[in-house]
């Protein structure tokens, strides 16, 4: 009987992987992943559950190692920069790996992997950055649910019928587009809203370093405060700074 461990699990995410770059329909079958490793089906199930447990792992551990990509990145002080690079970046991820990229975005029925939502939070973390050198007119993640399906949809797009979208300078043009709509520079945005301006630069500022000088309770009043002023006249923000 086979023994469940780490890395029969890693073996199988490989032999899985191995299978879906050669598949011309992105596809695998379970029996050739097995046997690849040298366990029988059973294990499988006891490992992933089924066939659509295994893809979603496999689309998990592509997304850890885009995550540990990520995070070997420089940053430097200028967060829009990085944003551009970042933008950038997940292109060319996508382009390198088209079968997985397809399989971490692509929706699929009874999916549960976590690829999107962690990669919004990764997103969203460098969106709180520009916030907080004023360089958001919108919350993190008001900008963030324009960047990532702006920056997915391409990708999958040109993924799947490259001889269509076939313009080198589109996702240039198509990033300079969005970011056009939740970039600004910090004169521009106090002179729209100067206290509103303050105000989310504040929160974002104070998200990202905290504040020593204040007690838990005390930094989250300040917060719900400086949220209101974000957005003078609604009781409620459209999406949260962090």
């Amino acid at each position: 009987m086979t023994t469940l461990t780490p890395d029969v699990r890693a073996a199988m995410i490989a032999a899985a992987e191995q299978q879906l770059v050669a598949s011309p329909d992105g596809d695998i079958a379970t029996r050739a992943v097995c046997e690849a490793v040298g366990v029988t089906q059973p294990v499988l199930y006891r490992l992933f559950g089924d066939k659509n447990g295994l893809l979603d792992a496999l689309a998990d551990d592509g997304l850890r190692r885009y995550a540990e990509h990520k995070a070997a990145q420089p940053t430097t002080d200028d967060p829009v920069a990085d944003l551009v690079a970042g933008w950038d970046d997940h292109i060319d991820f996508g382009r390198r790996n088209p079968a997985l990229y397809q399989l971490m975005f692509a929706p699929r029925p009874r999916s549960h992997a976590q690829a999107r939502r962690k990669i919004m939070d990764l997103l969203e973390a460098a969106l709180l950055r520009c916030a907080a050198v004023g360089a958001l007119r919108v919350t993190p993640n008001a900008a963030a649910q324009l960047i990532l399906p702006a920056n997915v949809g391409l990708v999958l797009s040109c993924i799947a019928q490259p001889e269509l979208f076939d313009d080198p300078n589109l996702s240039s043009r198509t990033r300079d587009a969005i970011f056009a709509a939740v970039l600004t520079s910090p004169a521009e945005l106090a002179a729209e809203d100067p206290v509103a301006a303050a105000a989310l630069r504040l929160r974002s500022q104070l998200a990202v370093t905290g504040a020593d000088a204040l007690e838990p309770a005390e930094l989250a009043l300040l917060d719900r405060w400086l949220e209101r002023l974000s957005w003078p006249g609604s009781p409620a923000t459209p999406g949260s700074v962090a």
